[in-house]
């Protein structure tokens, strides 16, 4: 059984992310906390009639319970999708899927969910973003040179906010880490429920400050100065409009059992 009451601990903790994804492990690497990279292994297969949040918050729970831990170790595991009218665009098979998703996301919204899982010994918590990305029109052209580029692969629904793919994006509504891989509000709020401290000097490694940053104080850890450039890696977000709209944000769940189906 999984017990997700909250127990504050102060001592340093190694975060672990189940993921082999560069994108969230370029999130993490900003909180400026010590981390290695262990995936979590799973089959990533869609259940039956599963709807797209549901899937997310899934295999984020299944990756985190994956993992092999240690007692001071915390795992951070997530899983990201593209949602169509209530289809999972997952990641392109081949070069004419990705061309195939794209032009249905041409001109139109869609939904990007990320589900997010902590573990800390025996308690676990998952939650999830949702955000609305519009996409500008696209032209044969304008896919077939995304396409070529290569960047599309990888990727829930064929393409990269971050990357050259944020040129296509004409809105965002939600959270813009979250559609990179990792909504880093959630997480911080998992975290707090699970009483882990991700923040605390007791995680924080040296970082060396840019030129443009004033330099920490002894045992201080260098961070963004705002959201959006934790959620961009440090630059300004592509899309031209970005707003938040707190009640689609985060939804919290607490399993009673690992791997139990919440339904």
């Amino acid at each position: 059984m999984i017990d997700d009451r909250p127990v504050t601990s102060r001592r340093p903790h190694r975060l672990v992310l189940a993921s082999a994804s560069p994108r969230r492990r370029q999130l993490l690497e900003q909180l400026g906390v010590a981390l290695v990279v262990r995936p979590g292994d799973i089959d990533e297969s869609e259940l039956p009639g599963e709807q797209p949040l549901r899937y997310v918050e899934r295999l984020a729970e299944e990756k985190a319970l994956a993992v092999e831990a240690a007692a001071d170790e915390v795992i951070i595991a997530a899983d990201t999708t593209v949602d169509v009218d209530g289809s999972i665009f997952a990641k392109p098979e081949d070069a004419e899927d990705a061309r195939r998703m794209l032009r249905i996301l041409s001109g139109r919204t869609h939904l990007v969910h990320t589900g997010v899982a902590i573990r800390h010994g025996s308690r676990l918590l998952v939650g999830s973003s949702t955000s609305e990305v519009t996409f500008v029109e696209l032209s044969g052209g304008m896919i077939s040179w995304y396409v070529a580029l290569g960047e599309p692969f990888g990727k829930a629904g064929a393409y990269a906010l971050q990357g050259a793919g944020g040129m296509f994006v004409e809105r965002v509504v939600g959270s813009v880490s979250g559609i990179i891989g990792l909504p880093m509000a959630v997480l911080l709020d998992l975290a707090t429920r699970l009483g882990v401290d991700l923040l605390g000097s007791d995680s924080a490694v040296e970082r060396v400050p840019t030129a443009d940053q004033a330099a920490p104080g002894p045992g201080s850890a260098v961070r963004p100065s705002s959201t959006a450039e934790q959620a961009a890696g440090g630059r300004a977000p592509s899309p031209t409009s970005c707003s938040a709209r707190p009640d689609q944000v985060s939804s919290i769940r607490s399993p009673s059992a690992a791997g139990d189906d919440r339904g």
